[in-house]
């Protein structure tokens, strides 16, 4: 203890730093000089479920003497804290200069604002994380101009206008993530940022939702899991810098997204939708296939012929997406001609999970049949799936004719199929 007690406070406030904010707290009574070193701490997190917790931020957060609050989190699941508890903490976070802002509450009255006025002038925010939180009135002639980073969970808007309203606030905002729920409030919404560089926006499926907008021209990368099976409109807009996007659309209009991503590098797409003729993706390197759902053979048959200079083929059941005998691929229809992109650019297949079922096995015999310039095809093979062998599915593809006589074919087991 001693030798602790030696350092200087700056590095005493450092160690304090890794730890829990209560357990930094607590050190103050070790002695006088540690009484008041918690108050310095960059970072703070109030994580509770005892009611407890209010009497504890009411005596403690006004204490805190650093210039700055880099990071203050409120995690809180009591009912005992009001509405007006949280209004005042996060007034003292914002004349502390506070820079991120985590709030989660877990019980909520949706027409109850718990939101000062001053946190939507807030110059120094640069990153705001709400979850479960009600978004009730944004006062006039507001800017959050340095906020940068914006993640909404499960929040809830008094109106269609409000997410809107909260973005147009938000001058330079780059990244923003939003997982809606099923909001009564909101049939429609548009997320318009001109500014915006990332976007994740995840739609579930039991929303009676009539449409969207989105209009992201400087968007490079695009996360869009729309689940929602329901008839709804969406309209998204060109993203010509866009180098990246994750698709999982299960509603039939996946032409309208594909169309407005056709500059991407990088594309990773879970469906059972075909689009019609006319799209070329130029661009695309490297393309991840989910092969979860029944059609998703037709639809990588539309990719490989619409991807003239595709060089990375991944094939897979992206994390947490089910395939059983009912569900995955099928037996595919074989392009009427070769794909480009097989006789001159792909160099790499990877395929995870492969069952090394009849129709897993004519996909993969057609890629090694065609790919030209194939360097390495690596199957990681799941034996358990389908009860297919391993010896089976090794015979069957090492014995497949080859287009490229360099090609290395790499077996090995997936280690997902035994986890």
């Amino acid at each position: 203890m001693d030798r602790i007690t030696g350092l200087p406070d700056d590095v005493l406030v450092k160690i304090l730093s890794f730890v829990p904010t209560k357990v930094a707290v607590s050190s103050s009574i070790l002695s006088k000089r540690w009484e008041f070193l918690w108050m310095w701490l960059p970072r703070l997190e109030f994580i509770s479920r005892k009611p407890e917790l209010r009497d504890f931020i009411d005596r403690k957060l006004p204490l805190h003497r650093a210039p700055v609050i880099e990071r203050l989190r409120l995690d809180l699941y009591s009912p005992a804290i009001k509405p007006e508890d949280i209004r005042r903490w996060i007034e003292i976070a914002v004349s502390r200069h506070v820079r991120e802002l985590n709030l989660q509450i877990d019980y909520y009255s949706e027409n109850e604002n718990i939101f000062p006025s001053s946190l939507f002038t807030c110059k120094s925010l640069v990153t705001l994380k709400l979850r479960r939180v009600t978004l009730v009135d944004i006062p006039s002639m507001v800017c959050l101009p340095s906020l940068k980073t914006l993640k909404l969970k499960s929040v809830k808007f008094v109106d269609e206008e409000m997410l809107q309203e909260l973005l147009s606030i938000c001058p330079v905002l780059e990244d923003l993530s939003v997982r809606c729920d099923d909001d009564e409030n909101v049939k429609e919404f548009t997320i318009n940022v001109p500014s915006l560089l990332s976007l994740s926006l995840v739609i579930p499926d039991d929303w009676l939702l009539d449409g969207y907008e989105i209009d992201t021209p400087s968007l490079s990368y695009l996360k869009l899991e729309d689940w929602n099976d329901l008839d709804h409109n969406s309209l998204i807009k060109n993203m010509p810098k866009l180098r990246e996007a994750y698709v999982d659309v299960r509603y039939p209009n996946l032409e309208s997204v594909l169309e407005s991503i056709t500059s991407v590098k990088h594309l990773t797409i879970c469906s059972e939708v075909v689009y019609d003729d006319g799209l070329v993706f130029k661009e695309l390197e490297h393309l991840n296939l989910c092969v979860c759902r029944e059609d998703s053979s037709n639809l990588f048959g539309q990719l490989l012929k619409d991807s003239p200079n595709l060089r990375i083929l991944d094939i897979s059941v992206v994390k947490d997406h089910a395939t059983d005998e009912l569900n995955g691929t099928v037996s595919w229809n074989q392009p009427n001609f070769v794909p480009e992109c097989l006789l001159s650019s792909l160099q790499t297949l990877k395929w995870s999970r492969y069952f090394g079922r009849p129709q897993d096995r004519d996909l993969a015999v057609y890629i090694l049949k065609n790919a030209r310039h194939l360097k390495t095809a690596t199957i990681l093979a799941d034996t358990e799936e389908h009860y297919v062998p391993n010896l089976q599915m090794i015979k069957e593809l090492a014995l497949s004719p080859r287009a490229s006589s360099t090609c290395q074919l790499v077996f090995v087991e997936d280690l997902y199929s035994s986890v």
